[in-house]
Parts: structure tokens; sequence; C-alpha cells
């Protein structure tokens, strides 16, 4: 399956890596933070590590760790603008629930 991203959320990266001038793409990753167990992780990327997944959407990179595959494959990355607020919006059809603020997730 692998990761996606929806043309909004690739043209933001695309926009980010060309303002920072340099990048391979974008690492999308989960850590254990919050009260449902586990949370999402986005970071630039300028060097990718042997064992690191690579996908692509509208020319834009996402790399992910094996560890971290397990629980986002399938997701697809959004990036949403509601109001005077935006910001990326994770579609993770492996997630179970979250808690009520929506820092976390479970799986």
């Amino acid at each position: 399956m692998g990761i996606s991203l929806t043309e909004a959320a690739a043209r933001h990266v695309a926009a980010s890596l060309k303002e920072r001038g340099q990048g391979e793409g974008i690492r999308l990753g989960i850590k254990t933070s919050g009260c449902s167990g586990l949370a999402y992780i986005l970071e630039f990327v300028d060097v990718c590590n042997p064992e690191d997944q690579s996908f692509e959407s509208f020319g834009v990179r996402v790399i992910v760790d094996p560890k971290s595959l397990v629980y986002l494959d399938g997701t697809e990355l959004d990036f949403v603008q509601e109001g005077l607020n935006s910001g990326f919006k994770f579609n993770n059809p492996n997630k179970t629930g979250e808690c009520g603020c929506g820092e976390s997730f479970t799986v």
C-alpha cells in the first residue's frame, strides 16, 4: 500500500522544500506520546537512511522508517485549510481511536 500525499499536501511540501533550499523530502513517523499512545512526526529529510522506505506522490517523496510503516501503511497525508487555520491531516486506515484533543491515536 504505502504512503501517499494529496495534491494539496504535495504542493505545500514542495513549496516548503523550495523555500528551505534543500531536502530529499519529508519523513513521516510515529512516536510514543499523549493519552492514546502514538503521535505523528513530520520533519524534513536531507539524507535517507539505508533502511528507509520511500514513496512518491506528485513529485514529492515521503520517507518512512520500517518501524513506523507498520502503523502508517495506507496513510494519506492531506493539507487542509479550515478558516484561519491550516495544517496536515492524517487519513490513517490503521487508526482505531484517538484522544479527545486529537494529539495522539491508537492502532
